[in-house]
């Protein structure tokens, strides 16, 4: 005779409002602002579509269709923001990518505990000041009476001019983002690194493996993971060359080169007051930006079992 099993299944979770309301009240002024700040602005889109004037407001403003993306592909300049946006910004994933992975190693390595801790501060610092004061240290530092330049002149080299200088500027562009995000991705490895079990590292030494062939069999495969997560959730960003360190440090000199989307769209819109073409511009980024975040989370959950939710 079979034996029948019930299996009870969960039953549907039921919010209770009223035992909670607490807590949703609390909730409340987040909601609020998020729908404010970022859903409420969301009619400005129109703006795109529009020959926007700005005394008839948005909805007043005759109706323009795509005359403001044809245009904004017919302009020269078009191109060449778009490619100094990519190369700006791939550079700076592709050299940001081996610095903390590298610092991480060599830290995890350092015995000594208030050193290691002292390091970890002092490379971790530059993350938590903004480009505003970090640009005013950057151009004296690489002025042409700066520290750097003082530095080469002691070798009988040449003073460059960084900030005019449309090569040299982009290198400094990269460099200097190096300097102030690296901190904060080396205590991510770091982190990782703390998680890779140690008796692999006890098994690897009594079959007399070095310290050297223990980072590049144990270490790094396990930390593997991260680094390609990482890696891929920086897909996103590729559009995303950085206005605030770019706008605080360049001038008109260096605009062949430097120029990306986000300041060429401040410039036509707040500057020139073309407030339909700049929001085009904006929009089609946005658009863009939106299709790279999506498939790096789709590639991040296929290769490193990564979700949001």
């Amino acid at each position: 005779m079979k034996k029948t099993i019930s299996v009870s299944k969960n039953p549907p979770i039921r919010f209770n409002w009223k035992k909670n309301w607490q807590l949703h009240l609390m909730l409340l002024p987040g909601i609020l602002l998020v729908i404010l700040f970022k859903y409420v602005p969301l009619s400005g889109i129109l703006i795109a579509f529009k020959d926007f004037i700005p005394r008839k407001g948005i909805f007043g403003s005759p109706w323009a269709g795509l005359e403001n993306f044809e245009y904004m592909f017919q302009l020269p300049d078009t191109m060449r923001i778009l490619w100094n946006t990519l190369k700006i910004a791939v550079l700076k994933i592709l050299v940001n990518f081996p610095i903390p992975v590298l610092v991480a190693i060599l830290l995890n390595e350092v015995r000594g505990r208030h050193f290691k801790k002292s390091v970890q501060t002092i490379i971790y610092l530059p993350y938590f000041i903004s480009w505003v004061i970090l640009s005013g240290m950057i151009l004296d530092i690489f002025s042409l009476d700066g520290v750097v330049n003082q530095a080469l002149s002691l070798f009988g080299a040449d003073p460059v001019f960084f900030m005019g200088d449309k090569k040299a500027f982009v290198g400094l562009l990269v460099g200097t983002d190096v300097w102030k995000n690296f901190g904060y991705g080396t205590v991510v490895y770091l982190a990782a690194i703390t998680g890779v079990d140690e008796s692999l590292y006890e098994a690897a030494r009594i079959d007399g493996a070095n310290r050297f062939k223990q980072i590049l069999h144990i270490t790094l495969p396990g930390i593997a993971p991260i680094v390609m997560l990482m890696m891929i959730l920086n897909l996103g960003n590729v559009l995303n060359a950085g206005f605030e360190q770019i706008f605080n440090l360049y001038s008109p000199r260096v605009y062949e080169t430097a120029d990306i989307i986000d300041t060429f769209v401040y410039r036509i819109s707040l500057v020139e007051a073309n407030y339909s073409l700049g929001t085009a511009v904006g929009l089609l980024k946005s658009v863009v930006s939106f299709l790279l975040i999506v498939s790096s989370y789709k590639l991040a959950n296929k290769y490193s079992d990564y979700t949001i939710f």
